[in-house]
């Protein structure tokens, strides 16, 4: 790899940060929308970094805090990194789900800034549910259990993108909506998975091969079906997906992951 795929690549991971976070990047000279096409390999990676940071100001936080005041101070730090990206993207989808009675309507409610009955409910609801999760893992492993499922979940959204059509001319997600490459898949694959793999390995090493199949089973199976579940009703719905859904998707299977590592531990 040459220098000038190097700079590109930062380029393009520099853009993948600014659009998904607020941590500050370097400014990026001659800016399009398109580049962040390209940008879309790694958001998976962007949310190893967020979980990174998520899991750091946990352990910070439990040094002073008692258990659960420390997960609050995680969940905090994620909605403030993100700008409440995603979280905002599961009340539009909720409200644009079951507010509206054809697509069209549908489509109409998820652009309205305004927050409604089902957005409400949703938006508490998946708060509820992680810090629930959260706080019943095991101290020992909620570390990783952050940093896997913020890369995990992104690694679905873009398995969306990968696999169904944009649905508007304009919104938040405009820039991103494109066919994604082979190389695109198996670089965001890479950075999505590899923190899940790497604990599951060492499960195999440190136990058995058989407790690293338990792992990779239990784990993925909530991923799985949730992810299913969510993609074919937008399909159903609105016939592809749109930035609000995507946001929704990431949402939704982080609270899978937190649910299906919670389940690993209570049948080992």
């Amino acid at each position: 790899m040459n220098a000038a795929t190097v700079k590109l690549q930062w380029r393009y991971f520099v853009l993948a940060v600014g659009f998904f976070t607020r941590l500050p990047v370097p400014a990026v000279a001659d800016f399009q929308e398109s580049d962040l096409n390209h940008a879309a390999r790694y958001f998976p990676l962007v949310g190893l970094l967020v979980g990174l940071l998520a899991a750091i100001v946990w352990w910070l936080a439990s040094w002073v805090f008692p258990p659960a005041l420390a997960v609050l101070c995680s969940m905090a730090a994620t909605i403030y990194l993100t700008g409440a990206f995603h979280e905002d993207g599961l009340a539009d989808s909720a409200d644009g789900l079951g507010g509206g009675m054809d697509r069209a309507r549908k489509l109409e409610i998820m652009q309205d800034s305004r927050l409604g009955s089902y957005g409400a409910i949703a938006l508490v609801g998946i708060l509820l549910f992680k810090f629930q999760a959260l706080s019943a893992l095991s101290p020992a492993i909620l570390p990783f259990a952050l940093i896997a499922a913020h890369a995990l979940s992104r690694l679905a959204a873009v398995v969306i993108m990968a696999t169904a059509s944009y649905v508007r001319f304009a919104g938040k997600s405009k820039p991103l909506a494109t066919t994604l490459t082979t190389q695109d898949m198996v670089c965001a694959s890479v950075f999505g998975l590899l923190c899940w793999l790497v604990f599951g390995l060492m499960l195999g090493v440190n136990h058995s091969a058989l407790a690293a199949t338990r792992f990779f089973l239990i784990t993925s199976l909530p991923v799985l079906m949730v992810w299913g579940w969510w993609r074919r009703l937008i399909l159903r719905h609105l016939q592809g997906y749109t930035g609000d859904t995507l946001g929704a998707t990431q949402q939704l299977t982080e609270l899978a992951f937190y649910l299906g590592l919670l389940a690993w531990e209570h049948l080992i």
